[in-house]
C-alpha cells in the first residue's frame, strides 16, 4: 500500500483538491442506504449515466430498486455488523477494481434520551457502526480501489448536528460530530493523493427517519441535487440548505447557535 500510495503523491495538494471539479458521467460510484430517502434519489440521479452500485440491508428494497433502475449492481449489508465489511469490499473490489465515488449516505437516528424509559443501551452500538464505524472501515478497505491516477472523491454525508448538537438523539450527534473530524483530518492524510475528501451538511429532508419532526424539510430529490452539486464543484464542506445559516451562526454567535439547536 506505501508504494501505491507514493505513486500518487507528485502534483497534488489540499488546495488542489478544493477547486477539482469532477463531472459525474461515466464513473463507478458506490453508494450506502440507497434504497430510501436521501440515498434513493442519489441513485435515481446517478444510475443512467454511471456504474452505480448500493449497499442496503433490505433485500426487497434492493431488488424492487434493481427492476427500477436497470444496470445498477446492488449488494445485501447490514452495516451494524461492521465484521461483514471486509468480504463486502472484497466482493465490491473483485468486480470493480477501480472507484471513483464513495458516497457514506446511511444513517440512523434513534430519538429516546438517556432517561426516558424506552432508552436502550444495545441500540448504541449499531448507531454509532451505522453513522461512523462502517464509513471508516469502507473508506479503509475500498482504499486500494480509490487511488489511482485519475481524479476520486470519498463524501460522507453528515448532518447540521455534526457542527452543533440537539437534545434528543445524543448518540446520533455525537456519532455525526466524530464524522466530521474524522473526515477533516482524513481530508490531511489523503491531501497528497488523487482522492478528494468531502462533506455534505444536510438540513432536515423529509424522509422516514424525520416522519414527524420539524417543518421547512428539503425533498429528498432537492437534498440530491444540491449534495451532487457539491461533489461536481469539489467543494469540500458543503453546508446545504438552513446548515448555511447554522454554519455562520456557530462562528459570530456560537451561544445562540447551540441554544437553538438544543431546542430543535
Amino acid at each position: 500500500m506505501a508504494a501505491t500510495f507514493a505513486h500518487h503523491t507528485q502534483g497534488h495538494s489540499e488546495s488542489d483538491h478544493q477547486h477539482m471539479t469532477f463531472l459525474l458521467k461515466k464513473k463507478t460510484i458506490v453508494l450506502t442506504g440507497g434504497t430510501s430517502g436521501i440515498g434513493r434519489a442519489l441513485a435515481e440521479r446517478l444510475h443512467s449515466d454511471n456504474n452505480l452500485m448500493v449497499i442496503g440491508r433490505n433485500a426487497i428494497k434492493l431488488e424492487a430498486l434493481k427492476k427500477l433502475f436497470p444496470g445498477i449492481t446492488v449488494f445485501k449489508a447490514d452495516l451494524t455488523d461492521t465484521g461483514g465489511l471486509a468480504p463486502l469490499a472484497e466482493k465490491i473490489r473483485g468486480q470493480h477494481p477501480k472507484i471513483d465515488l464513495l458516497i457514506n449516505n446511511a444513517a440512523v437516528q434513534n430519538t429516546p434520551q438517556f432517561m426516558d424509559d424506552n432508552f436502550r443501551v444495545e441500540a448504541i452500538a449499531g448507531e454509532i457502526a451505522v453513522n461512523f464505524t462502517s464509513p471508516c472501515m469502507l473508506i479503509s478497505l475500498l482504499l486500494p480501489a480509490l487511488v489511482k491516477d485519475t481524479p476520486s472523491v470519498i463524501l460522507n454525508i453528515n448532518s447540521g448536528l455534526g457542527l452543533v448538537p440537539k437534545k434528543t438523539s445524543a448518540v446520533y450527534c455525537g456519532s455525526k460530530g466524530g464524522l466530521n473530524i474524522f473526515s477533516q483530518s482524513l481530508r490531511h492524510q489523503l491531501a497528497e493523493t488523487n482522492i478528494s475528501v468531502q462533506q455534505a451538511f444536510m438540513p432536515l429532508v423529509d424522509t422516514e427517519m424525520t416522519k414527524g419532526r420539524g417543518v421547512g424539510k428539503l425533498t429528498p430529490a432537492v437534498a440530491a441535487q444540491r449534495i451532487l452539486a457539491g461533489v461536481e464543484q469539489g467543494s469540500p464542506d458543503n453546508y446545504i440548505g438552513k446548515v448555511k445559516l447554522l454554519r455562520v451562526l456557530t462562528r459570530i454567535w456560537p451561544s445562540a447557535a447551540s441554544s437553538i439547536m438544543k431546542k430543535a
